[in-house]
């Protein structure tokens, strides 16, 4: 099977549309479409994404369809997901 066959879906990250395989978590579909940090610490305002990438720590925070605190390496992408970072743009 190659890349042709997957089904891709289309996702929005603070108004902007990516493109994602279907089936991907949102953490991965955000780092494969060059977004590598969504959120900053609180103490010091330090960029944060990807960290564990298997549901451990909690360095992926995101707000997805409005739920907030959704870890990103844990949510499967869907089609039109409304995803919101904590970064300003």
């Amino acid at each position: 099977m190659d890349d042709r066959d997957i089904d891709e879906v289309e996702v929005t990250v603070d108004g902007r549309p990516i493109r994602a395989k279907a089936g991907q978590s949102l953490g991965a579909a955000l780092v494969t479409n060059g977004i590598t940090a969504w959120r900053a610490t609180r103490v010091g305002g330090r960029p944060r994404g990807l960290f564990c990438g298997i549901g451990v720590c909690f360095d992926c925070l995101i707000t997805v369809d409005g739920e907030r605190g959704q870890r990103a390496c844990c949510v499967q992408v869907a089609d039109g997901m409304r995803v919101e970072t904590g970064l300003k743009p």
